[in-house]
């Protein structure tokens, strides 16, 4: 139970981190160094990468410790499908399923601090990228926050998260941005949730060849992909040029980001629904393959 949590805490820490990354579009608008702030971003999502590799091993054990116990040993291909049809076996994947349903759980909470968190890290990142320009590098700029951290404390005086009724009056405004974008991410998002945590559980449900069931996780994530790099990313990066060309307002940004927090909170409540077929489909075409 405790690596559970911990996975699952891991996880609610990467989903934040992807999702305080929209609003480095809003903080490089606001200091006109949008290339600075998306280079600067990168040393912020090594925590992200650093919860990645932590995450993915204990992941897995707790997948191949339910296979284990389910199989109780079965050293013989035949009695190993003999064994995945038997009541504790199936009793272990029911078990299996709740505890990544909780990992995909803990995707949304995460999701829900970044998305709170976004005006609190909008202004601090804005004040980063300022300094940074100052003192002209990542490790003088980690010094400095590391021994003379009282300015960036007080630039924070007066930030607070986001007041319901702005987010309501928000949410009410006619959408100056393409919907479709929006729709894409909550697809995006959904299937990128449980890209691997699918797999991972089709490795279960197919013990015998567990491993080429967790590699084909890329047929779920590919159609993710592509919508990425065709629709999502596109049309963010435009609204967000146009908003530094002043052919756009920064609020127009601002609801880009809000939204794109919702949708991709949206999509991790999808990735619950996705996440079975999405199973089921790697099983199936692991089968064809073997």
């Amino acid at each position: 139970m405790t690596r559970l949590l911990v996975v699952a805490a891991l996880t609610a820490l990467i989903h934040m981190i992807n999702t305080l990354i929209y609003g480095v579009r809003l903080a490089g608008i606001q200091t006109q160094r949008l290339a600075t702030a998306i280079s600067l971003f990168n040393v912020i999502f090594l925590v992200s990468s650093t919860a990645h590799m932590l995450q993915a091993p204990l992941l897995s054990t707790i997948v191949e410790r339910a296979i284990n116990v389910g199989l109780g040993g079965a050293a013989h291909p035949e009695r190993v499908e003999i064994l995945v049809e038997s009541p504790i076996y199936q009793a272990q994947l029911e078990m299996l399923a709740a505890d990544i349903r909780l990992v995909i759980l803990a995707a949304s909470f995460g999701t829900v601090v970044g998305t709170l968190l976004i005006p609190v890290f909008v202004q601090l990142f804005s004040l980063v990228i300022l300094v940074f320009n100052q003192v002209g590098s990542v490790p003088r700029l980690v010094a400095l926050a590391v021994f003379s951290p009282r300015k960036i404390w007080r630039s924070m005086a007066g930030v607070h998260l986001p007041r319901a009724t702005a987010v309501r009056s928000a949410a009410r405004e006619r959408l100056p941005i393409p919907k479709g974008f929006l729709v894409a991410n909550v697809i995006v998002t959904g299937i990128y949730t449980i890209g691997v945590l699918s797999a991972l559980y089709a490795g279960a449900l197919f013990p015998q060849y567990r491993s080429t069931a967790v590699l084909l996780s890329a047929i779920v994530n590919g159609f993710a992909t592509v919508l990425v790099a065709t629709i999502v990313d596109p049309t963010a990066a435009r609204i967000t040029d146009q908003a530094l060309r002043r052919e756009r307002s920064v609020r127009d940004v601002k609801l880009v980001v809000m939204w794109l927090a919702v949708t991709r909170f949206l999509g991790t409540l999808l990735a619950q629904v996705l996440f079975m077929p999405a199973a089921l489909l790697i099983r199936w075409v692991a089968q064809l393959l073997v």
